[in-house]
Parts: C-alpha cells; structure tokens; sequence
C-alpha cells in the first residue's frame, strides 16, 4: 500500500475513532448532542477531515469502494462553505447511520 494512502486511511480511522468516543461522551443521546454546540463542532470539524481524507484516498486509489464517497466529499464542502445550514439532526444522522459504514469499509480497505 502507497504510505499516502495509508496516512489518509490512519486519518479516517482516527477521526471515526473521536466521533465514537463523541456518541459516548454524550450517552449516545440526541437531547445530549444536540444541546451541545462545542460537540456539534467538533463532529463538524471531523465530518470535514474524512471528507478531504475520502477525497484524497480516491484521488490515489480512483476504483476504491467506498459508499457515497460523492456525498461523504460533498458533506465536506457544505460544512465549509454553507455552514448555516448544517443542522444537529443531519450531524446525528450521519454519525449514527453512516459512519458505522464508512468504519467497516475502511478497515477492509486497510486489511487488502
């Protein structure tokens, strides 16, 4: 494997890694996520790294199989650049439905 694409997949990995310990910091709770803005940035700032981290590892490796790499990178640009409308209920969504996914994908991608 190219030590780039390893360093963005590490990347991925370690930022999936601070969301977990985000869902159990607020019991994996809406109400607790949702009430908390320095969370909600946080989740924020990390939902940006994987989507530059996913951009890059496509742009080394253009047949990867990562699911909704599209919206995973287009995600990236919304926080960036349409900020206000980045709602706490899209945020939860995502960390509770998609990065499970994006986590086990990564992982098999690491292991080839």
């Amino acid at each position: 494997m190219q030590p780039k694409l390893l360093k963005y997949i590490l990347d991925v990995e370690s930022v999936i890694e601070e969301i977990e310990a985000i869902k159990q910091k607020t019991a994996n709770n809406f109400h607790n996520f949702s009430t908390d803005i320095i969370i909600q940035r946080a989740v924020e700032r990390d939902l940006e790294i994987i989507g530059e981290a996913i951009r890059k590892i496509i742009e080394i490796k253009p047949n990867v199989k990562i699911t909704s790499s599209k919206n995973i990178i287009g995600l990236r640009n919304i926080i960036s650049h349409a900020y206000d409308s980045v709602e706490p209920e899209m945020l939860w969504g995502i960390i509770q439905n998609n990065i499970p996914v994006l986590a086990n994908e990564i992982k098999d991608l690491k292991d080839k």
